[in-house]
């Protein structure tokens, strides 16, 4: 396949020509759905190149190499993670934080083994991997001290001991849910979110 064909995209029966960073996108949620059946490490360029009907050194016109598309996908997820989970309406803060963790256990759920690759990106030791996902765990806290005027109704207040106290909750959360996953242990899901919930709460009130 030419470079020009890789650019083009098919959308009701007509070839429409795509630019370069829209392709690159393209491969890159390419790659993220793949990430269902096969983990990261099985994430090839040759796979990704069979799986997008284009030869593999084309691929490298989009990547420059396995680490890279890798590093690509990772950042995709945190990012899409991110959206999922935003605030989406104006309840109390501790109700919108419950909102906000229901969807982030519904997607842990729906995409378990792609969800995986994002947590196991720190074990790569790629400095890459490991600063998306410190930036989507930091991204998270932020989020959640953007709202302190809600916050300090609650007796929350924002200080260095607070968002050091939310980290290690938000570190809490992923293992319980993961673990949850594997085995509820008799723990609902409403249980789940209310036990997540309550523990912060706890954390920076008291």
């Amino acid at each position: 396949m030419s470079e020009a064909a890789a650019g083009e995209a098919v959308v009701r029966g007509q070839r429409v020509r795509m630019q370069p960073d829209e392709r690159r996108e393209q491969l890159i949620d390419i790659g993220v759905r793949m990430l269902a059946t096969r983990p990261l490490e099985e994430l090839s360029i040759d796979a990704l190149a069979d799986e997008a009907g284009i030869s593999r050194g084309l691929l490298y016109h989009y990547f420059a190499n396995k680490t890279e598309f890798h590093v690509a996908v990772v950042k995709k997820l945190s990012e899409d993670l991110y959206l999922i989970t935003a605030p989406i309406s104006d309840d109390d803060p501790l109700t919108q934080l419950r909102l906000s963790l229901d969807a982030y256990v519904s997607y842990v759920v729906e995409n378990h083994s792609t969800y995986l690759a994002l947590v196991r990106a720190v074990s790569t030791g790629i400095p890459e991997m490991v600063q998306i996902y410190r930036d989507a765990r930091e991204a998270l806290v932020v989020r959640l001290f953007d709202r302190m005027p809600q916050l300090a109704a609650e007796g929350i207040v924002d200080t260095p001991a607070a968002r050091l106290l939310a980290h290690s909750w938000a570190v809490f959360v992923e293992d319980l849910v993961l673990a949850w996953i594997a085995d509820d242990a008799g723990l609902s899901r409403d249980g789940l979110l209310d036990k997540l919930t309550g523990v912060l709460a706890v954390l920076l009130t008291s």
